[in-house]
């Protein structure tokens, strides 16, 4: 059936009296159609010229970015300008349209009316006035000022300059065949990095940074950086590690820590083959004050981490998985990307079927990459497996929803806090991508003698064209044709299974194919303990609960004992078996249960609401771990292995 016959069966349908009536006397309206004036990209020149993009980033008192934008022009009549909506690495439409103030447009120094389309409302319908040659746009881009307004992009010692934010573009091209030139100013005493090269000069306004003329699609793939206090390490010919801090004794890194940073771009071009960048930037922040972010770009990443990263270097193994993974993205994501996620411009919709690759196996690579490296020690990788490992043997949610749906929930709920994500489900198949990848991995290793592994993959997949920053695209046929191009299998069959099952446990034997199996022990790894230094109490495996340091609630399992007792995210736990809350309390109380008939008693608040709850666990203490399997260096130790 044809598009246009569908519709008009739903249409007769719809006014069939057998299936609804409208009741006597009712109104009955139609709707008005949608009708979309915006032209669709074509893959041609943009007949203007270059667009010049002038952004004022000094007041950060305020953070308030000037924009000023010349467009040229080639012709005289309607034309529509866009905010870019869809946005690469977030996989959904979360452009901050709602933080562009002050809009003004002009041609020939006339003021031009522009009408936002009522339907997407990232785009400005503007008539272009006889004889002008091009059009002048201004207004101010508000960064947030507290969390709950967004990711904060202004400090007064910072700056994250994101392009997409500051810019509008020309509809009806694909933004690769759109050239801009962007110049941007920072306050006096600011450096700024980059993938795009610049000229830096100094003026009245402050630190000028001239960025060499690119292509919008680019532009917008590559983000600066600016602070007061940043240092730059070279880590390879091709690739800087960009850091700029709050203060500057947060940049006070030893040469063993750069050293480690060194050996991750060295593993990763060993693991993959080929560069896909001409140069690469890893752009950190270091702030407890500018928003926190970790996104990839093809020739660079933004990476926030903690203030202390340097400085309190051992106690930080989990924020150090950052980096491994966004420079993966190089490859997998930005090179190599999903078929139906690639778009011509930032308007049309991504559809993110093939995310448990692109960011699946970018986190698969990341653990191993930081294990390769020494960025992260082996034990502490495996104890960071075992973390997953254990969140989804724990998770009932797999019981109705399918791995490959929950692709859609950067569209569905652009990670918007949820009440029983152990349910619900969120974004699985990052990690639950690692454990179909980790199996995949053994499989490989058993099918094949030992002779063949997911490294064979890597290079056959992302290891070809060396230089090559564009995008090759591919789809799930091409994924699985890899595989059996490596060890003949049923690799389509078993990926869809992984993909589409439920009801099943979750895939965590790709661990014990590969040499270690999920445990539960008494005591928690190290790494288990470093996480509840900044994620709070963790008794998931035993009550059910995650708790913050205020005492409150910030996860609970479904299902779980913590569950049936009633406690939802929210609650305030006040009380344990008669004694004021303290998590050394309610560790205590789940021990002494072990060797008790007696339930633990806890006192809970919700607004002004008490309640005595009694929760009838006796398991006592669980934490999961990952332990050796026979003899010898199996396959996961053979993984993480440098190269």
């Amino acid at each position: 059936m044809t598009a246009k016959l569908f519709v008009a069966s739903l249409l007769v349908s719809a006014a069939s009296p057998a299936l609804a009536q409208v009741p006597a006397g009712n109104t009955a309206p139609q709707p008005v159609p949608f009708v979309d004036t915006i032209p669709e990209a074509q893959d041609v020149a943009y007949p203007g010229g270059t667009i010049r993009l002038d952004v004022d980033a000094t007041d950060t008192e305020r953070g308030i970015f000037q924009v000023k934008e010349t467009i040229p022009v080639a012709k005289s009549g309607p034309m529509a300008l866009l905010f870019p909506k869809w946005l690469p690495g977030n996989h959904s439409p979360t452009g901050q349209i709602e933080k562009v103030a002050g809009l003004v447009v002009r041609a020939n120094g006339r003021v031009v009316p522009w009408t936002r389309d009522p339907v997407d409302v990232f785009a400005f319908h503007v008539d272009v006035p006889a004889g002008a040659k091009r059009l002048d746009v201004s207004f101010q881009f508000i960064s947030a000022t507290k969390g709950d307004q967004g990711r904060i992009t202004m400090t007064p010692n910072l700056v994250s300059l994101q392009p997409n934010s500051v810019s509008l573009y020309p509809a009806g091209y694909f933004t690769r065949q759109i050239p801009i030139q962007m110049t941007a100013t920072f306050p006096a005493g600011f450096t700024a990095a980059g993938a795009v090269p610049a000229k830096h000069s100094q003026s009245a306004a402050g630190s000028v940074y001239t960025y060499d003329t690119t292509n919008y699609e680019i532009l917008v793939d590559s983000p600066v950086l600016a602070g007061r206090y940043g240092k730059v390490w070279p880590l390879s010919p091709k690739v800087n590690l960009d850091v700029f801090a709050d203060s500057p004794e947060q940049l006070a890194a030893t040469p063993e820590q750069i050293d480690a940073h060194k050996r991750l771009v060295d593993q990763a071009v060993k693991t993959f083959g080929a560069q896909h960048y001409d140069h690469y930037d890893f752009l950190v922040s270091l702030s407890d004050q500018l928003g926190g972010i970790g996104l990839e770009h093809h020739r660079s990443s933004e990476d926030g981490s903690r203030p202390n990263y340097f400085t309190e270097w051992d106690q930080n193994a989990p924020a150090r998985n950052l980096l491994p993974h966004e420079f993966t993205h190089s490859w997998d994501g930005k090179f190599r990307r999903g078929a139906d996620l690639w778009t011509p411009d930032f308007r049309a919709p991504m559809r993110d079927s093939l995310l448990w690759v692109y960011e699946g196996q970018t986190q698969f690579w990341g653990y191993v990459l930081q294990a390769r490296s020494g960025l992260v020690s082996k034990q502490d990788t495996l104890d960071a497996y075992a973390a997953i490992a254990g969140n989804y043997d724990n998770a009932p949610a797999r019981q109705w929803r399918d791995l490959v749906d929950t692709t859609n929930d950067p569209i569905i709920s652009q990670r918007r806090p949820k009440g029983w994500t152990s349910w619900q489900r969120s974004e699985d198949y990052y990690n639950e991508g690692l454990m179909v990848w980790m199996e995949v991995d053994a499989m490989l290793r058993q099918k094949s003698g030992g002779t063949k592994s997911i490294d064979d993959f890597a290079r056959a997949f992302f290891g070809v064209r060396d230089g090559d920053y564009g995008e090759l695209t591919y789809t799930f046929d091409d994924v699985a044709a890899t595989l059996n191009g490596i060890v003949s299998y049923d690799w389509a069959g078993f990926l869809n299974r992984r993909l589409t099952e439920t009801g099943q446990p979750a895939p965590v034997n790709g661990f014990a194919m590969n040499g270690y199996k999920l445990v539960y022990t008494a005591e928690p790894t190290k790494y288990f303990t470093g996480l509840e230094k900044t994620r709070g109490t963790d008794v998931t495996y035993s009550l059910g609960l995650m708790i913050n340091k205020e005492g409150e609630v910030s996860a609970s399992i479904w299902d779980s004992p913590a569950f049936k007792a009633g406690i939802d995210i929210g609650t305030q736990i006040q009380g344990v078996n008669g004694e004021a809350f303290s998590p050394e309390r309610i560790k205590a109380a789940i021990l002494a249960a072990k060797t008790s008939k007696e339930p633990i008693h806890l006192l809970v608040k919700n607004g002004t609401r008490f309640r005595d709850l009694a929760i009838d666990y006796h398991g006592g203490p669980r934490y999961p771990r990952l332990q050796k399997v026979g003899n010898g260096d199996g396959g996961l130790d053979k993984l993480l292995m440098p190269r």
